[in-house]
């Protein structure tokens, strides 16, 4: 479904619309090869790299988050900008978590520090903070040469995994976390690519399984397709706030022992797309099923910080590991992620992650630093964003009052938004939305009329596919249709982020609400 929308982004929704991959007569007879003269005419060289010839994972990963809907959003853009009306002025790209894109304000102290890390010579200026001075230079004296432009060791710079260990002690009260188990990475998703390279095995019924929820983060699904993995869908329970159902894991795994090695299983907490946030006895369940059934846990917690909901609470899976006592915390294996991408920091750009292992076999170790020396190091300006996250301004130091006022704004105001989407998406017939209990993401579900259904299946795309071109072509407003993210058969939805200033995303939704209104009246 996703190629046959993306040719019809190429082809053009428009009469007279070129697409970006078309080109005239004299473009390709400019790119001919001159004839030299007294050498004889060759037959033209057949290319090695064709889409015949390619890597056929490659050619089967899909990520719908850029797809072919971001590609369309785009040539709109450029449309616009040369001056052909549309029925709005902007593309307003509500398809991906990017805060800062949005308007969203750097913190103040971490742009301090990566100034002095990135510009020494600041260090003597009486501009910058003492507290943001101490950290940019014991994160500099950790780096060849005093200098974020050197290499760093390959799991990362020693005093930032450091401090990494020490942030996960405080935030799971007490529960030790050791450096030597910390990988600095370039992004969350560089440290899940990583993990699952070394996790995918086998071959024929003894190839590994992985268990992903349904929706998921496009991500995992297009790194199991480029690893040859199997996936192994496991369904959330929408009609109770996207609730992770113990029993329907247990049935994903005894049906995928059929056909592969079920031995990972993925969790996202809080949830992307779906927005779930995972009670303490859910996490139990979860780590009492990976004991029995020999799963590897990873535990994606990209969003902990971004928790709205009163009655919500985060809980790390290191946390409830370790509680669980040592038959569980000395035996099952996990992977856990965070970034400095999403929570109040919003940091996209830097690429700055890590992952912790816990229990990992000591010769894996070897074999996973082995891997990540192959890229040489994650970006050392990405680790220093995320030392600061990691280490910020404690009570008593002369940036602590403005960070925590700072941090507080964009966390309540995420709160806000949240309510203020479900709120307003609930009034509109056709369109149902659970709560937002953390993340930065609206996953309505879209009661589609028959006539639309089978409008889309004449242009061969998937409904919501459907529906998100002509939402975008016709307000300007760049969602992710549900198909993109996995759902129940006969189920559609979409997801848009909550990130944009409070007063853009209320045109947003009035947006969405009129043109679904009118949606429906023509396919009624």
């Amino acid at each position: 479904m996703q190629r046959a929308a993306a040719a019809w982004v190429r082809r053009g929704c428009c009469p007279g619309t070129r697409g970006p991959w078309r080109r005239g007569r004299s473009s390709a007879a400019a790119e001919a090869p001159a004839v030299l003269p007294g050498r004889p005419e060759r037959a033209p060289r057949e290319r090695i790299l064709t889409p015949e010839s390619m890597n056929p994972r490659v050619r089967a990963v899909e990520y719908a988050v850029r797809g072919p809907i971001v590609l369309k959003a785009g040539e709109i853009e450029l449309e616009l900008q040369r001056g052909i009306k549309k029925p709005f002025t902007e593309v307003i790209r509500a398809n991906i978590g990017d805060a800062q894109a949005m308007g969203q304000q750097p913190i103040t102290f971490l742009r301090q520090v990566m100034a002095l890390c990135t510009y020494p010579n600041l260090l003597d200026s009486p501009s910058f903070p003492e507290d943001a001075k101490t950290r940019a230079r014991r994160i500099l004296q950790a780096c060849g040469g005093n200098s974020l432009g050197s290499y760093s060791a390959s799991q990362g710079v020693n005093c930032i995994r450091e401090d990494v260990a020490a942030y996960i002690a405080r935030r799971d009260g007490g529960v030790p976390a050791d450096p030597d188990n910390i990988y600095l990475t370039t992004g969350a998703s560089d440290g899940i690519t990583t993990i699952l390279k070394i996790l995918v095995s086998g071959g024929g019924k003894s190839r590994t399984g992985v268990l992903i929820p349904i929706p998921q983060y496009p991500l995992y699904s297009a790194v199991l397709s480029e690893l040859g993995a199997v996936q192994v869908n496991y369904y959330l329970d929408e009609d109770n706030c996207w609730a992770l159902d113990v029993q329907e894991l247990r049935r994903a795994v005894r049906e995928a022992k059929e056909h592969c090695d079920p031995k990972v299983l993925c969790i996202i907490n809080p949830g992307n797309p779906t927005g779930q946030v995972q009670s303490r006895k859910c996490i139990e369940d979860v780590i009492h099923l990976a004991w029995e059934e020999k799963l590897f846990l990873l535990a994606d917690e990209v969003y902990q910080d971004n928790v709205y909901s009163a009655d919500c609470t985060f809980h790390s899976f290191k946390k409830v590991l370790w509680e669980l006592g040592p038959e569980y915390s000395s035996n099952v294996e996990l992977a856990s992620f965070h970034s400095t991408s999403k929570g109040y920091m919003g940091e996209c750009g830097y690429r700055g992650g890590y992952m912790e292992v816990v229990n990992l076999h000591p010769e894996i170790k070897g074999q996973l630093v082995k891997l990540l020396s192959v890229r040489l190091c994650p970006p050392v300006s990405g680790q220093a964003a995320m030392d600061i996250v990691v280490n910020p301004p404690r009570p008593g130091e002369e940036s602590f009052a403005q960070f925590v006022r700072e941090k507080e704004a964009v966390l309540s105001n995420l709160a806000e938004k949240a309510k203020l989407t479900e709120d307003l998406f609930n009034q509109v017939p056709g369109i149902r939305c659970n709560p937002l209990q953390g993340a930065m993401y609206a996953f309505p579900r879209l009661f589609l009329p028959p006539r639309a259904v089978e409008a889309a299946q004449a242009h061969g795309m998937a409904p919501d596919m459907f529906y998100c071109m002509r939402l975008l072509e016709e307000t300007g407003i760049c969602v992710v249709p549900g198909s993109g993210f996995g759902q129940r058969e006969g189920t559609y939805h979409f997801r848009m982020t909550i990130l944009p200033p409070v007063e853009k995303l209320k045109t947003v939704l009035q947006r969405v609400k009129d043109f679904h209104v009118q949606f429906l009246q023509e396919f009624a």
